[in-house]
């Protein structure tokens, strides 16, 4: 890697230009080539050799290969909501991260990803030892989709080691050792999610859900009320909040619910299919086998899918109005 970067950047340039002479080396097709890959936070080697890379990982190797060339770049965290990836009680925040160069008042953002040019003020310094917490984080989660649970909580039991004030990672642990049969440990693990981050609204989400898999239902149902709020972008929160309000027999509150998580994400399977329960829960039998087709045609097998199909063919609801 020494190697290969002697030959390409040279040291002698001044600071900014060494930056872009490395940023051009290491994307462009004449150069390293790297692609844009989710789903893999690899390490500076592993990115070098694969050509591929999330933001974080091709910010360890830009951070890596800056720091050779005697420059001081270091880990930014861009601030802008997180992208939510969910499966089952597996809610993972995928933040974005760059690196930077200079003071505050002046910064340099380097970019890798394709999208809009952010401002320096819209980052803030990110320490390298929350970096590596999210290194392990991520790796944890990556492993937990992949279904290796073993693995995952290996990885996360170290990331809330390296930092205990990243929430994200205790949220991770949490789902890793209920999955493994651990509800006690999962509620010490999102409470202490909570303790870091009072923001963190997918750890009480998964706090609830766990309260009440173990029959604490009116805690569970507390805790949800908490996420009823303007500034929850989270359309799996309010789809657990919507079942809880069909649960409990308040089918207007469900649609109500429903309708904020489709409108965070209408795109997703599980909202439309949502929608299809709630038109159900009016008797309107005609409204919700369209929402059928819609999420269907989304993601056939998706449980919430499932669910609703199961209703329809059992002939819950009335034929009530169309439309």
């Amino acid at each position: 890697m020494r190697a290969w970067l002697a030959g390409r950047v040279d040291p002698k340039l001044p600071p900014e230009a060494r930056i872009r002479a490395l940023l051009k080396a290491l994307v462009s097709e004449e150069g390293l080539g790297l692609r844009y890959t989710s789903g893999f936070t690899g390490t500076a080697s592993e990115v070098f050799a694969s050509g591929e890379a999330n933001c974080l990982s091709f910010t360890h190797l830009f951070v890596g290969m800056g720091r050779e060339l005697g420059l001081d770049v270091y880990y930014l965290e861009v601030e802008r909501p997180p992208h939510i990836d969910q499966e089952g009680d597996l809610v993972v925040l995928w933040e974005h991260v760059t690196a930077g160069y200079g003071p505050a008042a002046t910064r340099l953002v380097l970019e890798f990803a394709a999208g809009p040019r952010l401002a320096a003020s819209a980052t803030r310094r990110l320490s390298e030892r929350t970096a590596l917490a999210m290194h392990y984080s991520n790796r944890g989660a990556e492993t937990l989709l992949a279904g290796r649970l073993d693995e995952a909580r290996g990885w996360l039991e170290v990331a809330v080691v390296l930092d205990p004030g990243w929430s994200h990672a205790w949220l991770n642990l949490g789902v890793a050792r209920r999955r493994g049969g651990d509800p006690e440990g999962a509620e010490a693990a999102y409470r202490r999610a909570i303790a870091a981050d009072s923001g963190n609204l997918e750890a009480y989400h998964n706090l609830a859900l766990l309260l009440r898999l173990r029959g604490q239902r009116d805690a569970s149902r507390e805790i949800l009320k908490l996420l009823d709020r303007r500034d929850n972008r989270d359309p799996y929160i309010f789809l657990a909040l919507g079942d809880e309000s069909l649960d409990a027999g308040r089918p207007q509150d469900a649609k109500r619910f429903y309708r904020r998580a489709y409108a965070l994400d209408s795109r997703a399977a599980a909202t439309i299919a949502s929608l299809g329960l709630a038109a159900l829960a009016e008797g309107r039998r005609d409204r919700a086998l369209r929402w059928l087709e819609r999420a269907a045609r989304r993601e056939p097998e998706h449980p919430r899918v499932e669910r609703l199909r199961r209703k329809l063919e059992q002939g819950e609801g009335g034929e009530g109005p169309g439309g």
